[in-house]
């Protein structure tokens, strides 16, 4: 969702690692690899947080977050609980709907948003962004309808199935914008993935639209019933999100400090291999702080 809004790996990468991945058994899904807590980085926790952080995660987004049982997992979350243990803080995962986490996090509700947000300029007058990973968009559409739309530019005339809130449905709007005279483009908005996913697979939209990991994922575990339609395109950077205020801020630097060391001492390509996503791997320098003041 460049939602989340999204981005990634080139196809066939995204294609082998998704495949690796459905092919896991639960075991796959171990506990988070082994971080440690870093004194210097724990000490740049601001005071207001020490006793724990509550982040907001909307799971209905396989690989990144998502149920298994009533667990909650993925390499997000995976992610944000290493961060946790190495800023010495308890994190305290909350269910939200993707759409109500940013204003939950402007309300004061939640500390940090973890989500797969695509780290845009407008997101970012509202938000502090660290990034963390990248992924691009890509259509899905039933098995068998190769003359689905494989562009922006092809959707005109067709009906997206798209999660409110995210990238893609704002890029499927604009797109409508875009049309010639006489075409047009009905936008299905959903509160979450799965139903989005229902609606393409029931005929009501003509294809599906996510971030390309995401869109790989929904395909492999479809088993038979979707396929991928067009190439990934518009990569960008995901953020993980916290309040845009001066303690929210100290804690984006943080919480930045942390994926570096996770870098250093390898549990961030470690999570990201167990999902199967490391193609959307970044690298120290490109884990910025963007927005706030």
């Amino acid at each position: 969702m460049l939602r989340h809004t999204s981005f990634g790996r080139r196809l066939g990468a995204l294609s082998t690692g998704l495949i690796v991945l459905s092919s896991m058994s639960g075991a796959a899904f171990a506990a988070t690899p082994k971080a440690t807590k870093d004194n210097d980085v724990a000490s740049l926790v601001p005071a207001k947080y020490k006793d724990g952080l509550t982040v907001a995660t909307d799971a209905t987004y396989p690989p990144d977050e998502f149920m298994k049982g009533s667990k909650m997992v993925g390499f997000d979350i995976d992610l944000i609980r290493a961060i946790g243990t190495t800023l010495g803080v308890k994190i305290s995962t909350k269910s939200a709907v993707f759409d109500n986490i940013i204003p939950g996090l402007k309300s004061g509700q939640y500390d940090v948003g973890n989500s797969s947000f695509t780290d845009t300029a407008e997101r970012q007058k509202a938000v502090n962004f660290v990034d963390y990973f990248k992924a691009g968009e890509q259509f899905y559409t039933r098995k068998g309808n190769n003359s689905a739309p494989k562009t922006l530019a092809q959707l005109c005339g067709h009906s997206v199935a798209v999660e409110s809130g995210t990238i893609e449905e704002s890029d499927a709007k604009a797109q409508k914008a875009k049309c010639k005279s006489g075409t047009t483009i009905k936008v299905n908005t959903y509160q979450t993935q799965t139903d989005a996913d229902l609606s393409v697979k029931s005929g009501h939209s003509d294809v599906g639209f996510a971030d390309s990991q995401v869109a790989g994922y929904i395909v492999v575990q479809s088993k038979g019933a979707f396929q991928l339609s067009g190439k990934p395109f518009g990569v960008a950077p995901y953020g993980i999100a916290t309040q845009r205020s001066s303690e929210g801020r100290k804690l984006a630097r943080a919480i930045q400090a942390a994926l570096r060391v996770l870098v250093d001492n390898g549990v961030y390509q470690q999570i990201l291999e167990k999902y199967g996503v490391a193609d959307g791997a970044l690298k120290k320098s490109q884990m910025v702080l963007n927005g706030g003041k």
